[in-house]
């Protein structure tokens, strides 16, 4: 399957799982919207969960073609680190992300492997990115984290704080504050594992 191709299908059915829900999207109607047979779907992604995953996969791909995690030398950990924080709390603030999650959620109670489906496609790479971005600042010499896999969920959790929980009920967006959880998650984080500081 060429790009071009696999990449409207992934698009239809991400459109489909949003607005319709998992239950009731159809591959025939996502192939339809696509273009393409359902034949083609089957033959190229085997069935709708795997079609979910795609298209869970193409949108946190934002992210991560956002924050490629990688430690380059582009200024201090400080700078990075709000920079991974920022872009964080942005992408779980838009819209889109709020009423995925909202469908994602509602799915489950018909449908549990869908919520697997999404932490697999989504946080827990986003996990084991975030994870190598801290091993090799240790390996710089700039931090000294001996589990790096829980101190992302402790960034992480910090970085979203309240605001994760209102934004999941509606409350209108509080950028100021979310700015300010941000700078306040990288400087406790930096005062645990900053290595000069242990």
């Amino acid at each position: 399957m060429d790009d071009a191709k696999r990449d409207a299908i992934v698009k239809a059915a991400g459109k489909s799982f949003l607005k319709q829900g998992y239950a009731a999207s159809s591959i025939e109607q996502i192939a339809a919207e696509a273009g393409v047979s359902k034949v083609t779907i089957y033959n190229h992604f085997g069935g709708k969960r795997v079609l979910f995953e795609a298209a869970v996969d193409r949108e946190c791909a934002r992210i991560r073609n956002l924050l490629t995690f990688q430690a380059a030398d582009d200024g201090p950990i400080r700078d990075r680190l709000r920079v991974i924080g920022e872009a964080m709390v942005t992408f779980l603030s838009r819209p889109e992300m709020v009423q995925f999650e909202r469908r994602i959620a509602a799915e489950m109670e018909q449908h549990p492997d869908v919520g697997k489906a999404f932490l697999e496609a989504g946080p827990y790479r986003m996990k084991a990115a975030f994870s190598a971005f801290l091993e090799q600042a240790v390996a710089l010499g700039e931090l000294d984290v001996p589990n790096t896999r829980l101190a992302v969920e402790q960034f992480v959790s910090m970085c979203k704080g309240m605001g994760d929980m209102e934004r999941r009920l509606g409350v209108p967006l509080k950028p100021k504050e979310n700015l300010e959880r941000v700078i306040g998650a990288v400087e406790v984080f930096l005062k645990a594992y900053t290595a000069k500081a242990r």
